[in-house]
């Protein structure tokens, strides 16, 4: 065997395990008994050291000083692009630290959920510092001397930084501000009422998963406290929650998860258990999941088909036609939380956060002053206060699981998929015509063909600069908003 096919073979293996850790993660999220939460804890240690080990191991290095990337060709550089980024990022965190940030992040999961539901965030915070001080320092090891949260932000979304967020979305925060300010200003649709089953609501969010082109064979969609989409290749599973007075929680938490569980999906088998056989990063990810949720799933067109299929399933639930139906599921609404929140506001959710993560990073923030922070920046920026935790700083699952950095990557898929909806428009002149039969196969085939197939074999600015024509940017995304809102709310 070749250095390269010895590399890769160890890498397999490694990706395999990787597979389990999240299948691990997966069950604890969804079927785990709540007093497995610590021998939970010291398994997930246990495989991140094994992981780390291999990821770090001395031969990863030796084969990749061997093998000459002017000999291979472009599938196996870009293989290598990613082994050698992992091995360096392996070298620079210490094992110990590793398996310790996975044994806290998977205890103070458990604790999150049982503060989020007792509204108390005193009882997480100490839990909570322990995981910042944790990442703070995996920062300082990756950063070297360099900046800790741009350090953090390469594990979600390699090649950008904290001043390039700050720019494009400097950009957004004014645009969005002022529209969101003539919007209040206008009329509003009806709220959706109701009690809707939430046995119904499952058998039809199975339908809508299938109807966005989930593979059901491969994957299954289960509840969870809060929805998230776990494995690659051939085990995608996805997850949604129910309430029986919002349907649309279920419904579009579920395409959502579909558009991340259908990229892993569709990636090309060729790359299975390999670093390609993944999404590219947390940006693209989001982009599938947010054109699917959005500027798919919230159409006029699609909407009128999802409201004869809402019809078949709840019979008369008290919204005359499909027209209103579309106003309903697209009303702007002040809310709490960012996973419900409409398209005009969500952005603005995510800046919050984005900041308050960079500031805890710093230093410039401690955790015991969080929820007061919280609280003063959402009151500045929505204009109405926080009634209660659970609605406010421990709405979210990912500080309490180390994931900092992670949150600016949901605005960046906005602005991505908002440059990837005028490119798809243009390639798919019959878009609204198969969107209200329920057909979504020219959608999502244009988006497998052109980004989902490629897995991580571009880097992800450059998968959406292919997929598009041109670099991407936050105009297309402003541009989408202005025209769908305006029409909405008569502007």
């Amino acid at each position: 065997m070749s250095a390269y096919d010895e590399l890769m073979a160890f890498q397999r293996e490694t990706e395999a395990l990787a597979q389990i850790a999240g299948r691990l993660g997966w069950d604890q999220e969804t079927v785990m008994p709540r007093g497995a939460a610590p021998q939970r804890g010291e398994e997930m240690a246990a495989i991140e050291g094994v992981l780390h080990a291999r990821r770090m191991a001395p031969q990863v290095g030796e084969w990749l000083a061997t093998i000459d990337p002017d000999r291979l060709d472009d599938v196996a550089r870009a293989q290598l692009r990613h082994i050698r980024r992992d091995f360096d990022r392996a070298t620079k965190v210490p094992a110990a630290l590793a398996a310790r940030i996975a044994r806290v992040t998977s205890q103070a999961q458990g604790s999150w959920a049982e503060a989020r539901a007792a509204d108390d965030f005193a009882a997480f915070a100490p839990v909570l510092a322990e995981v910042v001080a944790l990442k703070r320092e995996e920062g300082q090891a990756l950063a070297n001397g360099g900046d800790v949260y741009d350090a953090m932000l390469a594990d979600y979304e390699p090649g950008t930084s904290g001043a390039d967020l700050q720019a494009m979305f400097g950009a957004l925060r004014p645009e969005l501000t002022a529209l969101r300010a003539a919007v209040r200003e206008a009329e509003a649709p009806p709220i959706l009422e109701g009690v809707f089953d939430e046995s119904a609501q499952m058998k039809l969010t199975r339908q809508l998963a299938r109807t966005f082109g989930y593979d059901m064979s491969r994957g299954r969609v289960d509840k969870a406290v809060h929805p998230f989409s776990s494995g690659s290749g051939l085990d995608v599973r996805i997850t949604t929650r129910t309430n029986a007075i919002d349907p649309f929680n279920c419904f579009y938490s579920t395409i959502h998860e579909v558009g991340h569980g259908a990229y892993e999906q569709n990636i090309d088998h060729a790359y299975l258990l390999t670093p390609l056989g993944q999404g590219v990063s947390m940006g693209v990810h989001e982009s599938q999941s947010r054109i699917y949720e959005n500027q798919l799933g919230r159409s006029r067109a699609f909407t009128s088909w999802l409201y004869a299929q809402m019809r078949d399933a709840f019979g008369d639930f008290g919204v005359a036609d499909a027209e209103t139906f579309y106003r309903i599921v697209n009303r702007v609404s002040d809310g709490f939380i960012r996973t419900e929140a409409d398209e005009l506001q969500y952005n603005l959710h995510v800046l919050m956060r984005l900041d308050l993560e960079r500031a805890l990073m710093r230093g410039d923030l401690l955790v015991d002053d969080l929820e007061s922070a919280w609280n003063e920046r959402f009151e500045a920026d929505f204009g109405f206060p926080v009634d209660r935790p659970s609605n406010g700083v421990l709405q979210d699952v990912h500080w309490s699981v180390g994931l900092f950095g992670y949150f600016p990557t949901y605005s960046l898929g906005n602005v991505y998929a908002g440059c990837l909806y005028e490119a798809l428009r243009r390639a798919v002149p019959t878009l609204d015509d198969d969107l209200a039969q329920g057909d979504t196969s020219s959608a999502t085939g244009w988006l497998r063909q052109n980004v989902q197939t490629h897995g991580g074999l571009y880097e992800p600015r450059d998968t959406i600069a292919r997929a598009c024509g041109k670099t991407p940017d936050e105009a297309p995304l402003l541009g989408y908003l202005k025209a769908k809102f305006s029409d909405l709310y008569r502007l």
